[in-house]
């Protein structure tokens, strides 16, 4: 489908989302939104498509929402024109940047963020969700909500914490301060940094590659739901259930046989189960939550 504020490339097993309005530093509009939603709606649905890289043209790799509104920018009653009594838990009201981050979550395929400049408010926010995140030394990051006047979006106060632990979340996200690419590494936000944003995007197709390189989709895709679904479990035996039931259907797939005989044989494997397509009966057991 046709883009206006992303593109959406192939590089073999790869696709490369990649947010496209440098003229703005690629600044995040609920177009924009929309489009990378459906970007990965497209990536899901391509079984070609293995893993998925996220990065910036130009400087910047988002320096944060679009305030070209000015003091109307996260008024959205206002801009909706809306009357009459307000209810905050319509629907209507969600942020569009938790809907983005909720769609990553949900991805079927590996995520990896080449943070190839300037990571600021929803674009520090839309990198949580992602398997690994590759940044550019000297890159400045910032949760700046609290100088905005606002509140976090993205689902951040869920995923920072987990990422990073609480003190550093607090840290960040209470003072708003802009920090860099090496403080990012240091606290865990990013795993690696390189010196140019071409290194960036060169770590990040290795660290995708890593992802799915002699592993099988259906697995790489029920291993990956499951460890961030586990994130929130109240007790271990949560994930025991999900385990046993997944390792059963597993284990009858022809990918389990491939994966034991390529072994036997020290052979490359060539797994048959694609995504989508191949799952168990069912799958996935743990639904995703109403809004």
């Amino acid at each position: 489908m046709g883009h206006t504020t992303i593109t959406l490339e192939r590089d073999g097993p790869l696709a490369v989302i990649t947010l496209n309005r440098p003229e703005a530093m690629n600044a995040f509009t609920l177009a924009m939104g929309e489009e990378l939603r459906a970007a990965f709606d497209e990536t899901d649905a391509d079984a070609s498509v293995r893993a998925v890289i996220v990065t910036g043209s130009g400087k910047a790799f988002c320096a944060g929402a679009d305030l070209s509104t000015g003091a109307e920018t996260f008024n959205a009653v206002a801009q909706a024109n809306a009357s009459g009594t307000l209810d905050d838990r319509d629907p209507q009201w969600r942020d569009s940047g938790g809907m983005l981050n909720l769609r990553i979550f949900d991805s079927q395929k590996p995520v990896v963020a080449a943070i190839n400049g300037a990571s600021v408010g929803i674009g520090a926010t839309m990198i949580l969700p992602m398997d690994s995140r590759i940044g550019l030394k000297g890159a400045k990051f910032a949760y700046p909500f609290t100088k905005r006047g606002i509140a976090w979006d993205g689902c951040a106060s869920w995923f920072l914490p987990r990422i990073v632990g609480v003190e550093t979340a607090l840290d960040w996200g209470l003072s708003g301060r802009t920090f860099l690419a090496e403080e990012a590494l240091d606290a865990g936000l990013v795993s690696a940094l390189a010196d140019t944003p071409e290194g960036v995007m060169e770590l990040a197709r290795e660290r995708a590659l890593r992802f799915v390189d002699g592993a099988a989709p259906v697995s790489v895709a029920m291993n990956r739901r499951l460890l961030w679904r586990m994130l929130g479990a109240s007790h271990p035996m949560e994930a025991h259930r999900l385990e046993s039931r997944a390792i059963l259907h597993r284990g009858m797939s022809p990918d389990a046989m491939e994966g034991v005989m390529s072994f036997l044989e020290k052979r490359p494997a060539a797994f048959p189960g694609e995504v989508p397509g191949a799952y168990p009966p069912g799958w996935p057991w743990d639904a995703d939550p109403d809004y």
